[in-house]
């Protein structure tokens, strides 16, 4: 298997974020999560996987990150677009990294090796792969969370912020997901964006996710496929004030 060049997305919503406006800080990665800025945890989680090699670190002002990332000649720090999906987009377009893609959020403080392994592994070979947790693990184990479900034949999901992209031809698909990014919250805008059988399907339970999936992927001429994380505290990130507590007692090990 290729080794994967990592996108980690640590950048600013266009007005602000407001977990970390509560906390006085002006940009979401440097949130402290056991001490330490929050996006130093999923950056130590991809270098210590040997299925990544380089690393870039994206974000709207590279300076207010470059004094807390470490001197590794594999980690590097660019300027990022507006959202995810433009950021995505032109760093694939200017050829900043080889496929295959890994992507990331800063956000996603317990990720771990164990993950980057298990997800690289089995999106191996499709254009887009994407993460995702069934609920009823995650909320046998932590009921007290909050997800964002969306809900199919045989079970409801939650993304776990992580991303595969294989080739070039997931390029139309990116600019389709900025097409509904702001509604990224909402699960039946994105269906619905995607035409109405998806959604009608969605909303009688009539397709499995992987069902969906394929469908979807027919769609925009791409194989995308999903990949159902065998941890759970994959799908947990730090969103809230409930989150950065709930993670916080994880890495302590309270809960």
């Amino acid at each position: 298997m290729s080794r994967w060049t990592a996108f980690l997305l640590a950048g600013s919503r266009p007005k602000g974020d407001p977990l970390a406006q509560s906390m006085m800080l002006g940009h979401k990665a440097l949130i402290p999560v056991a001490g330490e800025p929050m996006v130093l945890r999923p950056l130590r989680a991809l270098l210590a996987s040997p299925e990544v090699g380089n690393i870039i670190v994206l974000t709207q002002n590279p300076e207010d990150l470059r004094s807390v990332l470490p001197g590794d000649e594999r980690v590097s720090i660019r300027r990022s677009g507006g959202t995810i999906a433009q950021t995505v987009a032109e760093q694939l377009a200017d050829r900043a990294a080889e496929f295959p893609v890994l992507v990331v959020t800063a956000d996603h403080a317990l990720l771990d090796p164990a993950m980057v392994a298990e997800f690289t592994r089995r999106a191996d070979g499709a254009d887009l792969a994407i993460a995702v947790v069934e609920s009823k693990p995650l909320l046998a184990r932590f009921p007290q969370t909050k997800r964002t479900w969306i809900g199919f034949k045989g079970g409801r999901y939650s993304g776990a912020n992580l991303f595969a992209f294989g080739s070039d031809k997931v390029l139309p698909a990116v600019g389709r997901w900025g097409e509904v990014e702001q509604d990224r919250k909402k699960g039946w805008r994105l269906l619905a964006a995607l035409g109405p059988a998806l959604l009608l399907g969605a909303v009688l339970k009539l397709r499995t996710i992987h069902e969906s999936a394929a469908v979807i992927g027919r769609k925009l001429g791409i194989a995308i496929r999903i990949v159902e994380m065998s941890n759970p505290i994959a799908a947990i990130d730090v969103d809230k004030p409930l989150d950065h507590a709930l993670v916080e007692d994880i890495i302590a090990g309270r809960a």
